[in-house]
């Protein structure tokens, strides 16, 4: 079994909608028995919060339920438990790096680096934007998602 976390900073926008769209996806296909999928915050501020109300409104409206979510900050085993640690942007994907324990080859990347046709690397935080902040977030997301899962396809 493959596992998959998606990390942003408090774990309540863009990482939650991300494990959404990948369980999803996963259910679409009939492989939700065989990738784990979680999300998690490198900051520990909104801890066993729901995902905000907003990034789940735009996820509702495309089909996406993240209302069994909550936010947990990245702790020292899950570089050992996830295959795929793919962070929503740089400043994420460089505290992961600090975060790593020294003993662990963490397999750290950006969500984007799946999506081949992305024109951007970050998917940028809604948080303090307006609602199409979160419509944008689900764009980039959808297609990383789809890239990631076609990567996992391919037998390594």
């Amino acid at each position: 079994m493959s596992a998959v976390l998606f990390v942003c900073l408090g774990n309540i926008c863009r990482s939650p909608t991300a494990e959404g769209v990948f369980r999803a996806i996963l259910e679409r296909e009939g492989l939700k028995q065989t990738i784990h999928v979680d999300s998690a915050g490198t900051g520990a501020w909104h801890r066993g919060e729901p995902p905000d109300s907003r990034a789940q409104a735009a996820a509702s409206t495309r089909g996406y339920d993240l209302s069994d979510i909550r936010s947990r900050q990245v702790v020292d085993a899950d570089f050992v438990s996830f295959d795929y640690i793919l962070a929503m942007d740089t400043a994420n994907l460089e505290e992961l790096r600090a975060l790593c324990p020294d003993n662990v080859d963490c397999r750290l990347s950006l969500l984007l680096d799946f999506d081949p046709g992305a024109t951007t690397d970050e998917v940028p935080d809604p948080f303090y934007g307006g609602d199409d902040g979160f419509e944008t977030v689900l764009n980039l997301i959808e297609g990383a998602c789809e890239g990631l899962l076609a990567r996992l396809r391919v037998p390594h």
